[in-house]
């Protein structure tokens, strides 16, 4: 046979070969998403209508987020397949794992059929193999799945193994809830044994899942809080503590305590409740409207494609459970136009980065935070969205003077009418903001946040009826997919993050923290709060911000409390400085998004984001000097305080881009940032000091601009 004969033959064997591969990955993926569809829909089901006992519905919450992350994780993740000699070694290691685990989830359907009514527990023999069989089985496929991750389309045996896992062990702690007095006896010594390796293998998933979706550093922080559990009493100083065994720690660890606390309880209700919201904006095309109204508002002024980024990550950043999350979904738009107009790909990277991480500070949703903030302190939600406003104001007021000034140092023009849509059609369109006006009139209506979110959701897809993009079965379907979707990576990091939560809770390291907090204040506030400053952000580095906040809440928030800060001052200080984590170097996820996008080099674009961010490292600080600016002052005193903040952060921006109505020598920026620091005291001489030194450098070069032109 010749080679033209054999190209003849096997061509057409070969192409029918990709073909199947590729409409087999297609019906795969089909499947997951009508799973995902599913996921959040019978969320808005059990939320509205038919609500579950809490530990049931927090653990099948759970439950459900890992079967469909370890289904999908091929097509979520960033990592890349690898083939050859593997494949073989790593299809029967998978195989293996998968019998394990068959063997476990067995053995608990044994006892469950076999648990006679009245019973304290089933068969000694049902459960006998339980524990080994599941640990084994799961650490096996786990490491299966780091010597050959799966190709997108794919569910090799181990994942299949993973979601089995899943089901095993999950099933047995809802078995276990009553049969097995799991309430009363977790985190003891009378804790049963296969309840310790049941919560053991969820930890363990929840790890492998939270390192596929969201990389290593949470993970490792994580792994470093569950080593202390162990390693306490070979702790230095006030860290050190007496240490817990295996049964007793993982028992404790999967309760209400732990992974099953608020992180959970906030994400198995409003987390996925608003990341659905936002699919149905994002599928009425309710969210392109909000990016058109930035660009028609701001587009044609000098940098308008920043300018447009500050609004348009404000918007959306809000929903937006992430940083990143929203660098990446606006700033693949704004970063391209503001390279085109004259900013540095550094610098588009950055303004991005910071523009989306205050979204995550903006009311009336703040990216999730907020109602994390409301579980934890019990501070109604609409308290928090009111005093989360002034703050919001100016952070991006601050990030607007930075762009501003940078556009009118360089010389950078808008961007032509004919580029933008028009501002007048966008007006008679106005009526597609009404899903927010509905959320927040429901909130301070008084309904529930998940009545208003559910309203939203709602409003949403009737709103799409105005317009060209109807959603009709097939969009909410659409639309509930992707929402099921996009909540995994969160649920996964807020579940992580719970694990860290339930760690700080048993060994008291937060009381200790608190002691020490206690003893630097004795010696000067200022210097406590700067060290609270740095455990925040340092806590927070490399995870969403939901999960920095919940950690640092744990950590630092009790101890500024008790030096005597409000509670309402104190989590408002810790919750700033976990978002602004993703803009810090040198983990600075947010502007590592921004670098990709804008293809800059990162560490520069990370420095660059937290200069432009730079007034969310100072408006922390002025919350405890100026309460007003929390609204926890009479409405005068907050009024001035907002004007002089204001002006102090224009100095500041100033003092950053040096530039301020014109060019800013090293000695004018110094005295602009003496200004700036004067504004944050809230004494009303310090603010008449800052607003002089700021009127006369204003004064002098507009004076000195004018007799150079």
């Amino acid at each position: 046979m010749t080679d033209t004969q054999k190209h003849h033959q096997d061509g057409p064997s070969t192409g029918n070969g990709a073909t199947s591969e590729l409409d087999r990955a297609q019906g795969l993926m089909k499947i997951w998403f009508l799973l995902c569809a599913v996921y959040a829909g019978w969320h808005l089901y059990v939320l509205n209508i038919a609500p579950l006992e809490t530990w049931t519905f927090r653990i099948l919450h759970i439950a459900g987020a890992l079967m469909l992350g370890f289904g999908l994780s091929a097509n979520l993740s960033v990592r890349a397949a690898t083939e050859g000699a593997k494949k073989r070694f790593s299809g029967i290691l998978g195989g293996l794992a998968l019998v394990a685990v068959l063997v476990a989830f067995g053995s608990l359907s044994a006892a469950v059929l076999t648990m006679k009514p009245g019973a304290q527990a089933p068969p000694d023999w049902t459960l006998a193999p339980y524990g080994w069989t599941l640990a084994g089985g799961a650490l096996l496929a786990i490491l299966t799945g780091w010597i050959r991750p799966a190709r997108q389309g794919q569910l090799p045996l181990a994942d299949i193994a993973l979601i089995v896992a899943t089901v095993a062990s999950c099933g047995f702690i809802l078995f276990s809830l009553d049969t097995l007095s799991l309430r009363l006896r977790a985190g003891t010594p009378f804790a049963d044994e296969n309840n310790g390796w049941a919560a053991f293998v969820i930890v363990v998933l929840i790890a492998e899942l939270t390192r596929r979706l969201a990389g290593l550093a949470l993970v490792v922080i994580t792994l470093a809080f569950i080593a202390y559990a162990f390693l306490g009493p070979w702790m230095p100083g006030f860290l050190e503590h007496r240490g817990y065994d295996l049964k007793r720690f993982f028992t404790y660890i999967v309760t209400d305590n732990g992974l099953l606390g608020p992180t959970t309880a906030v994400s198995s209700t409003y987390i996925i409740l608003f990341i659905v919201f936002a699919a149905f904006l994002q599928s009425s095309k309710v969210g392109d409207y909000f990016v058109d109204f930035a660009f028609a508002a701001a587009g044609r002024a000098r940098g308008g494609p920043a300018k447009v980024s500050v609004l348009a990550s404000g918007l959306m950043g809000m929903i937006n459970g992430t940083s990143a999350g929203n660098v990446v979904s606006t700033g693949s738009l704004t970063i391209p136009l503001m390279k085109k107009v004259g900013y540095r790909p550094q610098s588009a990277g950055a303004i991005e980065a910071a523009a989306s991480t205050g979204g995550q500070i903006m009311p009336p949703i703040m990216g999730a935070g907020a109602f994390i903030m409301a579980e934890i302190t019990g501070i109604p939600y609409t308290e928090l969205v009111i005093a989360a406003l002034i703050p919001a104001i100016l952070y991006f007021a601050s990030i607007y003077f930075m762009v501003d000034f940078e556009a009118s140092r360089t010389g950078m023009r808008g961007m032509r009418p004919d580029e933008l849509p028009r501002l007048s059609d966008l007006i008679r369109q106005v009526y597609l903001f009404i899903p927010i006006f509905i959320l927040i009139g429901a909130l301070f209506s008084g309904y529930s946040v998940i009545r208003a979110g559910t309203l939203a959701i709602v409003s949403a897809a009737m709103v799409s009826w105005l317009t060209p993009f109807r959603m009709g079965p097939r969009e909410v379907y659409e639309a509930l997919g992707n929402g099921g979707r996009m909540s995994l990576q969160i649920i996964v990091v807020c579940a992580c993050a719970g694990l860290i939560v339930g760690v700080i809770s048993l060994t008291g390291v937060g009381a200790r923290f608190s002691s020490l907090l206690f003893d630097l204040a004795q010696q000067s506030t200022l210097v406590a709060l700067i060290f609270a400053m740095m455990i925040a952000v340092i806590l927070g580095m490399g995870m969403p911000t939901t999960a920095a906040y919940a950690v640092a809440a744990s950590v630092v928030a009790p101890g500024l409390i008790e030096i005597g800060i409000k509670p309402l001052i104190a989590h408002f200080f810790v919750f700033y400085f976990a978002v602004v984590s993703a803009i810090t170097p040198p983990v600075a996820l947010a502007a590592y998004a921004g670098a990709a996008i804008a293809g800059s080099e990162p560490m520069r674009t990370s420095v660059t984001s937290f200069k432009v961010g730079l007034a969310a490292f100072i408006v922390p600080f002025m919350f405890f000097y100026s309460p007003g600016l929390l609204l926890e002052a009479p409405w005068y005193v907050s009024a001035r305080n907002l004007v002089t903040a204001l002006f102090g952060v224009f100095m500041l921006a100033g003092s950053v881009q040096a530039w301020f109505i014109g060019p800013a020598g090293p000695i004018v920026r110094l005295i602009l940032l003496f200004g700036a620091v004067c504004m944050i005291s809230g004494d009303w001489w310090t603010d008449l000091l800052g607003l002089v030194i700021g009127g006369a450098l204003m004064l002098r070069n507009r004076l000195k601009s004018r007799q150079s032109a």
